[in-house]
Formats: structure tokens, sequence, C-alpha cells
């Protein structure tokens, strides 16, 4: 008997949650959320893209460029800072040159080098 009340509760219990959701929904306007995390469908957070600036070093290829990103770590021994260089191989619809600063963005792989997409022209060459 405990059972069957306790199966009941958990089957009306999912009922009683979609109906809160309407009603919150409802409450806010039905706008839907802004969170930059969505969930997916494990129930884990996505995680944010990354995306980074850097300068474009080669437009040779067809709609691929090389994007070098610098940065700046501080050494662990003398405390200075040094910087460090990265070269990613970005997929370019935009039409980026040699010279230009550009962002990409973190994407699927679309080749067995290229994992970068170009985001948008930051500044042209002069």
């Amino acid at each position: 008997m405990e059972e069957n009340i306790e199966n009941n509760s958990t089957e009306n219990g999912g009922e009683n949650q979609e109906s809160e959701v309407l009603l919150a929904d409802q409450a806010t306007g039905g706008e839907p959320e802004t969170n930059t995390e969505t969930e997916t469908s494990a129930g884990e957070p996505k995680r944010r893209r990354q995306e980074k600036v850097g300068l474009v070093t080669s437009d040779k290829m067809t709609k691929t460029v090389v994007v070098r990103v610098e940065r700046q770590v501080r050494h662990p021994k003398y405390k200075r800072y040094i910087r460090k260089r990265s070269k990613f191989m970005a997929h370019d619809e935009m039409g980026a040159h040699t010279g230009d600063i550009v962002r990409i963005i973190e994407t699927r792989p679309l080749s067995a080098r290229k994992r970068w997409r170009v985001v948008e022209i930051v500044q042209k060459a002069r």
C-alpha cells in the first residue's frame, strides 16, 4: 500500500513540476532565459566557447587563415612577463587578409587541424 502511495506521488510530482514551470513562465511573461550556459540532455551545463583575438599571418589557403595569438605569461622563477605565441588555423567566410586583426571562436573540428572559426574582423590591415 505504501508502494502505491509512493508511485502515485512520484507520478503526480512530475506533473506538479511541469505546472510549476508553466506558472513561472507565465509570471515572467513567457520570455526565454538569457543564460549563456544551457543544459545538455545529460543535465550538465554546456561550457561557453573560447574566443581569442589575433593577427592573421597567412591567407593563402581557400577559406582558411592562420591566426597568431599572443599572450603574456608570468615566469615562475623570475616573475617577469614573457610573450608566448600560438598559431591557430581558422575557417574564414569573412574574407580576412594578412595583417587583419580578427576574433576567432572555438568550433567543432572542420578538418584535421581546423578547430576555430573567424567571427569578425576587428581591424583591417593598413
